[in-house]
């Protein structure tokens, strides 16, 4: 039930990180990629490497314009549009006394603002079909606080919000949306953070394959009742109090 022969999978940041595992994983289980990130080099060859079957798209997901021109490139390419992981986010820190209103606002015009062009871009392509699967890739800090990430924080709980507002409204259309809740994942963006200060149940961090499965669930058939839902994947890091 997850196969994706057929289906049109577009997923942003997905050159490298957490969206390439997902790009990779959902190629693998037969699925059109469309992989739209701001790294055109490692974007163009991750899609040259995979095939017939991916293309790349200069994406920038704040930028509303090129939204509308990559959700139509993707269905001139593959004929429909799936599926949309809306994967691409940044992360920057500081004491709220120190967090700057520039800084604030990067985070919220990617993290957030991005999700939103992403869903609003897609909606009525995955209407004409009569049915699609929005992704949104949230975070634990989507679903408790987190000292110094202030903007990171509100963002992912506005992605968690915006997701469960989307799969009321958009249900009746066939369209489910759900949001993912990753933990601590070893990637660039996570290369600073020391595991050892971090409990971790299972014992160990993740890495982005832990993540790519939750993915292709939501993707699939086998999640096709399945909608205004928070997977955690995170190891059971939030499930318990950290006692050191």
């Amino acid at each position: 039930m997850t196969d994706l022969e057929g289906r049109v999978a577009l997923v942003t940041g997905g050159a490298r990180g957490l969206g390439e595992a997902y790009v990779r994983s959902l190629h693998a289980a037969g699925a059109r990629v469309v992989i739209a990130d701001l790294l055109e080099e490692e974007g163009a060859a991750l899609a040259a490497e995979l095939g017939e079957r991916a293309v790349f798209q200069a994406l920038d997901v704040t930028d509303e314009a090129a939204w509308e021109r990559v959700v139509a490139a993707s269905v001139a390419a593959f004929g429909s549009l799936d599926v949309l992981v809306n994967n691409a986010g940044i992360a920057n820190a500081a004491p709220i006394e120190h967090l700057t209103l520039a800084k604030w606002n990067a985070v919220i015009a990617v993290n957030l603002t991005g999700v939103f062009l992403g869903c609003r871009a897609v909606v009525p392509q995955m209407k004409a079909q009569g049915s699609g699967s929005i992704i949104n890739i949230s975070s634990v800090e989507g679903m408790r606080g987190s000292p110094g990430l202030h903007g990171y924080t509100a963002s992912k709980f506005g992605v968690r919000g915006l997701s469960q507002s989307l799969a009321v409204e958009l249900g009746a259309s066939g369209i489910r949306v759900n949001s993912v809740h990753p933990g601590l994942i070893m990637t660039d963006m996570t290369t600073r953070i020391d595991p050892a200060r971090i409990d971790i149940p299972l014992g160990r961090p993740g890495v982005p394959d832990d993540v790519a499965g939750t993915i292709v669930f939501l993707a699939s058939d086998a999640s096709r009742f399945t909608s205004g839902a928070e997977f955690v994947v995170d190891g059971g890091m939030i499930a318990g109090i950290p006692h050191h």
